[in-house]
């Protein structure tokens, strides 16, 4: 596929780091005072910016990719990964000088969950300062990722986050924004995120958390639920009314990430606001406005899910760029997503994206979704579910008592 733009159409910014992984040898647990024995060590680019951002670039998409780092050791060899994967050309990556490079030590054994070492390094001193914004001249999608791992960007109630969206919407750029889940022990844990989001989202166009992080930010009874008793305690109304809030904060496109049960869409009714999305505004409006869906998951053979999420952002946003109506643009970020978890880290089985569309159009099976969706109408033809809040193009409630089915 030819790049949409010589230039990038996609800028994606906030946190990057570099993950260490080396390979432990056994299955006996790391304690204080043991000797693990490990074998050779691998690096690999993580955080937003290099996962989506690199997905991007795979799918066809020129994309700027806006961090931080140190000019240090991991500095280096971050920005040599980056490299390999064919983006050096389109970075725009901000040194700091004696500044720490953000990394991860990912432990990995056999039958035991992940441990995670994680430094934040230089991330937590990311500033409006740190964007060139002469260089998004040519950009329709500017996409910011996980602030709540940037002490800059949730510290004063997230002003300096907030000045950073807003410089630019002032572009007329299309905004879009991911969080990540904080330590509930930690600062960024005990920050106001409601707060945040109510001063934030009137400069988001397209808001994508997954269910654990806005439940953890906006009902945090529900959120020890699903933490306790796992994802089956999600009910579709649970879904309508978070989608209710976002909108009401002044998003314009909601997608909830519901993992294994795929992903929940909901946008505005009003097409003033549609309108003013900015430069990825659709061509096709009215496929766009007031919807309310849930797209289920592509079956593939899991291998990993680091990154999954990013992947199907950068899936979502590819379909933008690319005016697609919605419904292709949330298939082709869901099957984006699916070719993520076919490997073990975040990018390397992306395909273009004519390919994820060829899977897509070849019957590619989808997974049953695990939620109760009795109120809600079945789309078997384009395999999806159809929500009580979503509108006809004549702006007409589709599902009412005589018309709900299974």
């Amino acid at each position: 596929m030819d790049r949409l733009n010589s230039s990038p159409v996609v800028t994606v910014a906030g946190h990057v780091c570099l993950d260490l992984l080396p390979e432990i040898k056994g299955c006996t647990p790391v304690e204080p005072g043991k000797l693990i024995e490990s074998g050779s060590v691998a690096f690999s680019t993580g955080g937003a910016v290099a996962n989506t951002g690199i997905a991007l670039h795979k799918l066809g998409v020129s994309s700027l990719l806006v961090g931080k780092i140190g000019d240090d050791y991991f500095g280096e060899i971050l920005l040599n990964q980056l490299s390999k994967d064919g983006v050096k050309s389109v970075q725009k990556m901000c040194v700091t000088p004696k500044g720490q490079t953000s990394y991860s030590i990912v432990l990995s054994q056999p039958g035991i969950d992940r441990t995670f070492i994680h430094c934040a390094g230089v991330n937590d001193t990311f500033s409006k300062f740190d964007i060139d914004y002469e260089a998004l001249k040519d950009t329709k999608v500017f996409h910011f990722g996980y602030p709540p791992l940037m002490k800059n960007m949730y510290e004063n109630q997230g002003d300096e986050l907030f000045q950073i969206l807003y410089e630019i919407k002032k572009r007329e750029i299309t905004v879009s924004l991911d969080m990540a889940l904080p330590d509930p022990e930690s600062e960024a844990g005990r920050a106001s995120w409601k707060g945040i989001l109510k001063k934030c989202l009137p400069m988001v166009d397209v808001f994508m958390p997954n269910i654990e992080e806005i439940l953890y930010m906006m009902d945090r009874s529900l959120f020890i639920e699903i933490q306790q008793n796992g994802l089956q305690c999600i009910k579709p109304e649970h879904l309508t009314r978070i989608g209710d809030e976002l909108l009401e904060m002044g998003a314009a496109i909601i997608g909830l990430k519901l993992g294994e049960n795929g992903l929940y869409i909901r946008t505005t009714q009003s097409m003033d606001r549609l309108k003013r999305i900015g430069k990825a505004i659709p061509e096709n409006t009215s496929s766009w406005l007031g919807r309310e869906l849930v797209v289920p998951c592509f079956e593939v053979e899991e291998v990993g899910t680091t990154g999954a999420g990013d992947c199907t952002i950068a899936g979502f946003l590819g379909g933008m760029v690319q005016s697609f109506s919605l419904d292709e643009t949330i298939r082709l970020a869901v099957g984006v997503g699916a070719c993520n978890v076919e490997g073990s880290d975040a990018t390397s089985t992306i395909p273009s994206m004519e390919k994820v569309q060829q899977r897509i159009k070849g019957k590619w099976r989808t997974k049953a979704i695990k939620l109760d969706m009795s109120k809600w109408i079945s789309n078997t033809t384009e395999e999806m579910w159809l929500g009580p809040k979503n509108l006809n193009p004549m702006g007409e409630t589709q599902i009412d008592d005589e018309t709900r089915t299974m």
